[in-house]
């Protein structure tokens, strides 16, 4: 009788392993590397590939219904914008407030089509590379505030720093700003939500994206990577700084911490509340803007802050069309002179990798700056076993003296792209992501010589040096790399 039922289980699980490689291969349609891996856990791990498949392999869907939607007269105002722009860049009759610009209207038109993202040229940006900085910087706007503070993050420590600006929050809230703040739950597993009691006592809100509890398992997998703070529709922020003490190199290990933040002013932070809102409707399941007076107080008019030409592009899983790595591969082929990337991980998959490759090989100086200090180690360990890739194409990389976090692209010192997301599979495909292209030579410079300053510190990768490694770690970064495809 045992056997019996030892066998009619057997024949289910193969059944159902049978159904999901199926739907793998057929219904799911993932990339034929993701595909292929699944497809390997699913035969030769029965039981327990049905249920990391479950978990971790199947598809996002959301509720369409539930994404934030602009008020119609809001919406009417964005589509004619858009219509306008196209018709602009289709003619080449856009006023350009850096001339140089005009090489690469090609990528602005390709984020208006594949992101709906709108190019605005009255920008201001400060940029952030000590987290010490950008929390000054953070406090003293959050205390300035007089209308609204919306702020998004992955990560909110329950340390001191993290204590001192939901005190903040909460002075704020007292004194009826209206206060909202959305964290990433995973992200922020061993933060208590008692540690927000006083802010929701005194009038703010705050919810988890996609809170994990019973019945929300499926969607562990998918996490708000995103970083945003916008105040009274004004200020914007955004980048790779979380909320915690360890950003500012307080971590015993990984130290020193290296990052980078941006501040915005101008018609582009409103793209980042639109971004905010919807996340936030989404999973607070509020309604969403019902009157014009909350429309203008969301999204005021904004008087011109600067030149710097901005568009704020968003990515998730809830799109198929990658949209922050289509951009960052279109800069990449555009590149005629250098190209400075910055990430805590390199994971890309073929196309990027095959971009860098190409750009390289056509005379394009690449450089990758990594972390010598790993938060990660299986990550870390399939990141180096990509420099054979690089090194051998011409492209040199450089180990930062500690924990790089820091997610920055820069081209020929005209363009930079500046955000959350991290060149690996996860960013571009599993993670909901936000990135910032500017589009200004006097920016994109100084972004250069930041990452030239870290390079003095940094330790070149030699194909001699990359290649005395011991036969252990190299058997370790190939078999960690056959599961880059679900990383």
């Amino acid at each position: 009788m045992n056997a019996s039922l030892t066998v009619r289980v057997m024949e289910i699980i193969i059944a159902v392993n049978f159904l999901l490689i199926i739907a793998v291969v057929y219904i799911e349609k993932k990339k034929p590397s993701a595909a292929a891996v699944w497809v390997l856990i699913l035969s030769f791990l029965p039981a327990a590939g049905i249920v990391l498949y479950l978990i971790f392999g199947r598809n996002l869907r959301l509720n369409k219904k539930r994404i934030f939607k602009n008020k119609k007269e809001y919406d009417l105002q964005y589509n004619a914008e858009l219509i306008r722009q196209k018709y602009l860049l289709d003619n080449r009759k856009i006023y350009l407030t850096d001339k140089s610009t005009g090489e690469y209207l090609d990528i602005i038109e390709m984020h208006l089509n594949a992101s709906r993202s709108i190019y605005s040229q009255d920008n201001s940006i400060i940029i952030f590379t000590e987290a010490k900085d950008k929390y000054s910087s953070l406090i003293k706007d959050i205390e300035a505030a007089q209308e609204s503070i919306h702020l998004l993050y992955f990560i909110i420590n329950n340390d001191n720093i993290g204590r001192k600006i939901v005190d903040c929050l909460t002075n704020k809230a007292r004194q009826g700003v209206s206060v909202r703040l959305l964290y990433d739950h995973i992200g922020s597993l061993f933060t208590p939500f008692s540690m927000f009691n006083d802010l929701i006592k005194a009038g703010g809100k705050v919810y988890r994206f996609f809170p994990l509890r019973l019945g929300t398992y499926l969607r562990i997998n998918f996490r708000n990577h995103r970083k945003i703070v916008v105040i009274d529709g004004r200020i914007g922020y955004t980048g790779g700084m979380n909320i915690g003490d360890e950003y500012m190199s307080l971590h015993k290990r990984k130290t020193p911490w290296r990052d980078t933040h941006i501040r915005i002013t101008g018609s582009s932070v409103h793209a980042l509340q639109e971004r905010f809102l919807s996340d936030w409707y989404y999973t607070s399941k509020e309604s969403s803007i019902k009157d014009s007076e909350m429309l203008k107080k969301f999204f005021p008019e904004v008087s011109s802050e600067g030149e710097i030409g901005v568009q704020v592009v968003s990515a998730g899983p809830d799109s198929r069309r990658e949209q922050i790595k289509l951009g960052l591969i279109k800069v990449i082929n555009s590149t005629r002179k250098f190209l400075y990337i910055q990430s805590p991980y390199f994971v890309p998959d073929e196309p990027f990798l095959e971009a860098l490759q190409i750009a390289a090989m056509s005379g394009v100086d690449v450089r990758i700056m990594l972390p010598s200090v790993p938060d990660k180690k299986f990550v870390y360990r399939v990141t180096f076993s990509y420099i054979q890739d690089l090194i051998g194409y011409g492209i040199r990389v450089y180990l930062y003296p500690g924990f790089l976090h820091s997610k920055m692209l820069v081209m020929d010192g005209k363009i930079a792209s500046l955000g959350t997301t991290n060149i690996d599979i996860r960013s571009f495909s599993l993670d909901f992501e936000i990135n910032v292209f500017v589009y200004n030579t006097s920016f994109s410079e100084q972004c250069a010589e930041i990452f030239e300053k870290d390079m003095e510190v940094c330790r070149y990768v030699t194909e001699e040096w990359y290649r005395s490694r011991s036969f252990l770690v190299k058997a370790q970064e190939g078999f960690f790399r056959l599961f880059s495809p679900l990383m």
